[in-house]
């Protein structure tokens, strides 16, 4: 099933990138920017903020689970079908 998320996540998910695009042009290290600027107004941890900019990626087109392979994909689906692999 898929998460929603709300239009909350999608501003600040917007913010810090933006804020992460600017200072990341002046050559800090992610962790820099993480303590300098993200963590003082947004409190998050380190991990939150690389899911976080791992969520940018995705937002225009996120992965659905039933778009993703499964191991049950070559099962055969027809009652026939599993007959005759016994």
């Amino acid at each position: 099933m898929k998460q929603r998320r709300g239009m909350s996540y999608r501003k600040r998910v917007e913010e810090i990138n933006r804020i992460y695009d600017h200072y990341a042009k002046t050559g800090l290290s992610n962790r820099e920017i993480w303590r300098r600027y993200i963590y003082p107004v947004y409190a998050i941890s380190e991990r939150t903020f690389y899911n976080i900019m791992n969520a940018t990626a995705g937002l225009e087109n996120p992965v659905v689970a039933s778009d993703m392979p499964s191991l049950f994909d070559l099962l055969p689906e027809d009652e026939n079908e599993k007959s005759e692999l016994r």
